[in-house]
């Protein structure tokens, strides 16, 4: 499983990294490699207010479709237009396939440094 130090993680296994007042979301090399071989993704519009907790894009896989989860809340800046056309790139490169941007940012969830999170995958195993 492969951790970036640079980078903020979730509970439900989605990674952030902050640019200035910005938030760019992704899902983890472990959420990826869970899922298995990804062929769709669904993802929201620019503009679209994102809450946190609540599902913002869903992914398929071989095995099932599964929500993807808003560490923030705030408002979608851009989206990354690339997955929609190549999926598999979240396979290939999780930390470099991000799906949103967020600004106007009212709240985040409690998330974990790159230690923290390796530390809770292990305890849900």
């Amino acid at each position: 499983m492969e951790l970036r130090e640079d980078l903020l993680y979730s509970k439900s296994h989605e990674w952030v990294r902050e640019e200035g007042d910005v938030a760019i979301i992704g899902l983890t090399d472990y959420a990826q490699s869970e899922l298995g071989e990804l062929a769709f993704i669904d993802l929201p519009e620019e503009g679209d207010v994102i809450v946190i907790g609540e599902p913002f894009a869903d992914v398929e896989s071989v095995k099932a479709v599964s929500d993807v989860y808003a560490p923030v809340s705030g408002t979608v800046c851009e989206i990354n237009e690339n997955l929609l056309d190549a999926p598999e790139k979240i396979n290939e490169a999780p930390y470099d396939a991000w799906f949103v941007k967020v600004k106007d940012i009212t709240e985040k969830e409690e998330l974990f440094t790159a230690e923290e999170y390796k530390a809770f995958v292990e305890s849900e195993a």
